[in-house]
């Protein structure tokens, strides 16, 4: 009569029915299966676990989601992990719970109910404190992130403010010692005291939880040294060194800025002759008005040891060009020492005053925007030749054959535009097809100092076909428009 094996867990009931079985009276069936699934029942009884929750199973017969008689190897508990809601259990999941993998709670060699759902039980690795708080760790941290506690230290004797709000617990808490915390400021800032005791311990007189660095001590009531200018964002002890509060500070601007004195002592002490608390390198001394020595364009911009030096702000009166630029010479003293002659204050490299124009070799077309230079390459400006070959020789296509005279054809607007005129300057005009020749088609380069003739032949000797035949003038029947074509037929 029995419809088939049972699982292996009640394998060894399969011959004893009345484990599970009643006659006749399939409602007691159930409480047969609590009878032997104890802590079962205990959870029913005591409202508690998935089968314990009213709105769960506890009303329904055992055998509507456990069935036997499957077979040895049927589970028959048909837990499906992707939809179970754990919400019915004792344990919902809320924050980073919600993605938690199951075998994370759930170990592999105990049951899904005997999961422990206190915190300390999964989290006593992250245990910071050591236990020295007790096991109630949802007093302070919660589902969301275990890192960001809810405790409320404005609860306690010492409210957080300003920067101790955002400082770790273990800065104050060492060891996590959170029992008889001190609270007087110079038992945690007691290496930060500059003072180094001189003041005492109560540093909230001067000192703020906002910023250490930031004090209420007024310079300006409390002393004879008002503060301006830069001053006021100095700290204490670029002024005051290591531990100076006890002795008189001095006063005078050189105490402090002795290695900032570009001068070297020369121009005195009294520094805010010249300077002011607002920017020391931003002075206010007039070179135009205070001296006879006007600065203009880069002089302007130069800074005051850049033509003052070696201690000789007061006996500098050289004022030529040449006493800071003899480096900058490129002429290397040939054009003498008169440097503003060419040279403006604008830019010693730039556009100089010098007009070529006034000089024995005017430049025009391309030479007037020619860079100084690309003639007077060595820097020499005398005995400069003027023959355009000496400039032009990598340009010579001719190959010196016209005896360098390049003014005769070629001009400053540019080397190819020149303007030789062969049908007015010579005996032999080009029409046709000698228009578009270049010219050394036929003025040979290697006959270069031998001018071509006139006649046809002298060029045309190896086009002839007739070989001489009807003598050398050919243009009794050839045209210049093509050798090939001739005027009459005979």
């Amino acid at each position: 009569m029995m419809p088939g094996e049972l699982i292996d867990g009640h394998a060894e009931y399969e011959s004893d029915c009345n484990q599970c079985h009643e006659s006749f009276d399939r409602k007691k069936q159930s409480r047969l299966c609590i009878n032997c699934h104890k802590k079962i029942k205990y959870d029913i009884n005591n409202k508690k676990g998935y089968h314990g929750k009213p709105v769960n199973i506890k009303r329904q017969e055992c055998n509507t989601c456990h069935t036997d008689h499957k077979g040895r190897k049927v589970d028959i508990i048909k837990l499906d992990k992707q939809t179970f809601n754990h919400k019915k259990t004792d344990f919902p999941l809320k924050g980073k719970h919600t993605t938690v993998a199951c075998q994370a709670c759930h170990l592999n060699d105990k049951k899904y109910r005997e999961a422990a759902n206190d915190c300390y039980s999964c989290h006593k690795k992250n245990d910071v404190h050591k236990n020295k708080l007790g096991k109630k760790c949802q007093q302070c941290h919660s589902e969301n992130n275990w890192r960001k506690t809810r405790f409320n230290h404005q609860k306690t004797d010492f409210p957080l403010k300003g920067k101790h709000d955002d400082i770790s617990c273990e800065s104050c808490h060492i060891n996590q010692n959170y029992k008889k915390t001190p609270s007087k400021c110079v038992r945690c800032h007691i290496t930060k005291d500059v003072h180094a005791g001189d003041f005492g311990a109560s540093c909230e007189k001067c000192h703020q939880s906002t910023k250490w660095t930031s004090v209420t001590f007024e310079h300006n009531l409390d002393t004879k040294f008002k503060l301006t200018g830069a001053h006021k964002n100095s700290t204490c002890d670029s002024c005051h060194g290591k531990n100076p509060y006890k002795h008189k500070t001095s006063r005078q601007c050189i105490s402090c800025h002795e290695h900032d004195d570009s001068h070297r002592g020369v121009m005195g002490k009294k520094c805010q002759a010249c300077h002011k608390t607002i920017n020391w390198k931003k002075h206010h001394f007039n070179h135009n008005k205070d001296t006879r020595y006007k600065l203009t364009d880069k002089h302007a911009d130069a800074r005051c040891h850049d033509c003052h030096q070696k201690r000789a702000h007061k006996q500098n009166k050289i004022r030529a060009c040449y006493a800071c630029h003899q480096s900058d010479d490129t002429h290397q003293g040939s054009q003498g020492k008169t440097c503003n002659t060419c040279h403006l204050t604008k830019s010693w490299t730039g556009k100089v005053a010098f007009d070529h124009d006034l000089s024995d070799y005017p430049l025009i077309g391309l030479h007037a925007s020619t860079s100084c230079d690309t003639c007077h390459a060595d820097g020499q400006f005398k005995k400069t030749p003027t023959a355009c070959i000496a400039c032009h020789q990598q340009d010579d296509f001719h190959k010196n054959s016209f005896d360098n005279k390049c003014q005769t054809c070629h001009n400053p607007n540019g080397w190819k535009r020149w303007t030789f005129d062969h049908d007015r300057q010579t005996d032999f005009k080009l029409k046709d097809a000698h228009q578009g020749l270049e010219c050394h088609a036929c003025h040979l380069l290697e006959n270069k100092n031998e001018l071509p003739g006139s006649t046809c032949n002298e060029c045309h000797a190896k086009d002839d076909i007739h070989n001489g035949g009807f003598g050398i003038q050919c243009e009794q029947c050839h045209t210049q428009d093509s050798f090939n074509k001739i005027l009459m037929l005979r």
